[in-house]
């Protein structure tokens, strides 16, 4: 079975929706591995801070599966799927990793890009899989972390926990 990771996102109602989506999440999915929260800075337009965090399950489930049901629950929490990319949003979950898969598929690029390039999906993916290795960048995410431009990261990890 391959493990999945997705990353959650909200800067509306961010406590309700994050809380929300983890119980839909792990209904679907089943036990579920969670990351701390953190608190980000938005990116690429101006509007209140998101909360981010990274998860990750084991699924029997095809891709195409798994999709369908990240859409289902945005949905079921008020995201608009024809909302702009730097918006505001109740609920954003993005598939980051299915297992070590590479796909450049429209609609489902894997690894996900976002890993690379934005701080609040690549800390906490590292907190929680540091020894994983990306599959095209053949380096772990605590390296991939480690050698991160930090001097832009407007971030920091809050002290509750997902469950709390």
């Amino acid at each position: 079975m391959p493990r999945v990771f997705i990353g959650l996102g909200s800067n509306i109602e961010r406590e309700i929706n994050l809380r929300s989506a983890l119980n839909a999440l792990e209904k679907e999915f089943g036990a579920l591995i969670c990351s701390s929260i953190y608190e980000s800075a938005t990116v690429g337009f101006d509007g209140d801070p998101f909360y981010n965090m990274v998860l990750s399950f084991e699924t029997h489930r095809a891709l195409p599966e798994v999709m369908m049901i990240l859409r289902k629950i945005e949905v079921g929490h008020g995201r608009a799927r024809a909302s702009n990319k730097f918006s505001s949003r109740t609920l954003d979950l993005d598939l980051m990793l299915f297992g070590d898969l590479i796909s450049k598929e429209e609609g489902c690029i894997l690894p996900r890009g976002d890993i690379l390039r934005y701080a609040f999906v690549l800390e906490p993916l590292a907190e929680i899989a540091p020894e994983l290795v990306h599959p095209v960048q053949k380096k772990t995410y605590a390296e991939i972390w480690s050698l991160f431009d930090k001097t832009e990261v407007k971030q920091k990890r809050l002290p509750v926990q997902p469950s709390e």
